[in-house]
């Protein structure tokens, strides 16, 4: 009889309408419910088979910015081997170890993975580099995470954005140290960015030569472990067994401080003065170029963004951080290229 009443209350529904149901039957109460969304700015027919924050996700993982990330700096610039980390593989491990601990905590999956997968949509290239430099060039400073929710709701689709709801907005906005975000799913991809770039970092760096397992301090290595797998084994699970069951997400105060002090050990000894980062200065003089260049030859920009500049009204100088942010690794030493360097004349 049970089984009769359930059907008797999702008849006639859609697919989209018995998922919502599901959530608010199985998601823990703290959970970001796809019903409950605070909406899109521009309201919009609701899909059939997918709830709104599924769709974020697969509008995230179509978009041309998206794709871009494949080759943009992670830490190590045009390393010279198959196996280091770009933006894009970054931004996976991002995204799996933050749905690893939504579906254990019963929380929203599409959410997080969606956040995940766009919080570095407003990366530059050449990684924190190109964003330093054109924090100094653009008025009013550059942040990779005000980019990105820039990239989602103005500049991907000619001008037109994604449209993607609040909740997803917020936690892509809100991913970084710094940030506050609103909802728990959001939470867990803060957590789960530093969790992976510490990680994926430190076995990159393992990979070029540039550390030893070693070379970690023994009072890292005997909290969180003494691998990279057992790091990311120890992180994960103390986010899942501290955050179980309550309306925040949190770790242990010494597994917190530690991974901390593995932050501040890469940041002496990798992210900054390592061999990794000796070609940054040419990097950012390139890009510095590129935007001196534009800045004198607006008609140099693509169509798309001199419609944007002229139907926004927004200064030249933001018109131009935004075509350089969007660049590739490659596509910003070939426009190099073509600005700055002769090409070879023949009859």
């Amino acid at each position: 009889m049970k089984e009769e009443g359930r059907g008797s209350r999702t008849a006639g529904l859609t697919l989209r309408e018995k998922q919502e149901i599901w959530e608010e039957q199985y998601f823990s109460p703290y959970a970001s419910f796809s019903a409950r969304s605070k909406g899109r700015d521009r309201p919009e027919p609701q899909c059939d088979i997918r709830p709104v924050y599924q769709r974020d996700r697969d509008r995230i993982l179509h978009s041309k910015s998206f794709r871009r990330l494949k080759h943009k700096t992670q830490v190590f610039l045009t390393p010279a081997g198959d196996h280091y980390r770009t933006r894009l593989t970054h931004t996976l491990e991002v995204s799996q170890n933050a749905r690893t601990v939504a579906r254990a905590l019963r929380l929203n999956e599409s959410l997080v993975e969606a956040i995940a997968l766009g919080h570095d949509l407003g990366h530059t290239p050449f990684g924190h580099a190109g964003e330093r430099i054109l924090n100094q060039l653009c008025e009013g400073g550059f942040s990779h995470s005000v980019q990105s929710v820039r990239v989602v709701e103005v500049l991907e689709k000619k001008g037109e954005g994604l449209n993607l709801t609040w909740e997803t907005r917020d936690g892509i906005l809100n991913h970084g140290t710094a940030g506050k975000p609103n909802t728990l799913e959001g939470k867990i991809v803060r957590y789960s960015d530093k969790i992976a770039y510490i990680n994926h970092d430190i076995d990159d760096a393992i990979r070029a030569g540039i550390l030893k397992e070693s070379d970690i301090p023994e009072a890292y290595r005997s909290v969180l472990g003494g691998s990279t797998r057992a790091r990311l084994n120890t992180l994960i699970h103390d986010v899942i067994f501290n955050s179980e069951d309550k309306p925040d997400i949190q770790m242990a105060p010494h597994i917190e401080e530690a991974m901390q002090g593995l932050r501040r050990f890469m940041f002496e000894n990798v992210y900054t003065d390592s061999i990794a980062k000796q070609e940054e200065g040419k990097a950012q003089s390139m890009l510095e170029a590129l935007f001196e260049y534009y800045m004198k030859h607006e008609e140099k920009l693509p169509q798309e963004y001199l419609d944007m500049m002229e139907k926004r009204g927004q200064r030249l100088d933001r018109t131009v951080c935004d075509y350089i942010a969007g660049m590739t690794d490659q596509y910003a030493t070939a426009k190099f290229q073509e600005a700055y360097i002769p090409k070879s004349w023949s009859i």
